[in-house]
């Protein structure tokens, strides 16, 4: 699923070895906001409890996948509504406790129905798993990339990124988030197909939908923002030298209690996933970026 507002589990078999790390726009966002939020969440996968609202959120994700694969005709409100109980009833009572008595998804569900009439939707996907790398300088790997797409639609025009959003549409300030997610989806798009999409955001809270046509020059100037933060990823993962970063956000983060900028000890460090080590990269010189 998306980063706002979802949550995606990746299942491995006892004979399926796990893939190596990638990016992904919720984890880069992460990096950049705080390297060990990064390493908290990527490597060493620690739970989290949702809040309400992600939870929220990943519940109506799901209520809509699961819609868009029903026959077109079949996409009404009351289907809608008996899906959104159905996926209410498989959450275990720990989740069921965080939304309390009053879900709120069926208010999110008729905001939908009122952005887009799903019967006249033709999607090629649901939840679809897009994979790219960008290739990297001499002997480097390149920078891989991994994210989840709400909604590929196709149409006479091209493709369309359709993502849902459980909140409100950004104020200006919040501006700056969404698009990093948004350019992520156009980028891992532009590289895989080779064409670059149109976005259309629907935001769910406050009925409003988005719609944006990166340009291929942009996404350039993106995947070189993606690269460098990937090269600084892979610095710190030898020796797990992910520093936190304390600001605002600090006063909501679930892992405050193990982070050393709040007097907390996190756990050992327990190794890049999948590798002993992880090759380290040049320390850049002054002036460089990342």
């Amino acid at each position: 699923m998306s980063s706002e507002g979802s949550v995606t589990t990746e299942v491995t078999t006892p004979d399926e070895a796990p893939r190596p790390p990638a990016l992904s726009p919720s984890r880069a966002s992460d990096f950049r906001r705080c390297a060990l939020l990064y390493r908290f969440r990527a490597v060493d996968r620690l739970p989290e409890t949702p809040s309400p609202g992600a939870l929220r959120g990943t519940v109506v994700h799901a209520v809509l996948e699961r819609l868009h694969a029903l026959e077109p005709a079949a996409r009404r409100p009351d289907a809608a509504r008996a899906l959104a109980q159905d996926v209410l009833d498989e959450l275990g009572p720990d989740e069921r406790a965080v939304l309390g008595g009053e879900p709120g998804v069926d208010e999110l569900l008729a905001r939908y129905f009122a952005l887009e009439d799903p019967r006249t939707v033709v999607s090629e996907a649901r939840e679809l798993r897009v994979e790219a790398v960008l290739e990297g300088p001499g002997d480097d790997d390149g920078t891989p990339l991994r994210g989840y797409l709400d909604r590929l639609d196709t149409d006479p025009a091209g493709l369309t990124v359709v993502d849902y959003k459980s909140g409100r549409s950004p104020s200006l300030r919040a501006e700056g988030p969404m698009m990093f997610g948004v350019r992520f989806y156009a980028l891992l798009l532009a590289r895989s197909r080779g064409v670059v999409p149109t976005l259309r955001l629907l935001h769910l809270a406050d009925t409003t939908t988005l719609t944006l046509r990166p340009r291929a020059d942009e996404l350039e100037r993106f995947a070189g923002v993606l690269r460098a933060v990937w090269a600084a990823i892979r610095r710190a993962a030898p020796t797990g030298d992910f520093r936190p970063n304390p600001g605002p956000g600090c006063a909501f983060c679930a892992f405050k209690p193990l982070c050393p900028a709040w007097d907390g000890t996190p756990p050992p460090y327990p190794g890049w996933p999948g590798d002993a080590v992880a090759p380290p990269l040049p320390r850049p010189r002054a002036g460089d970026t990342g």
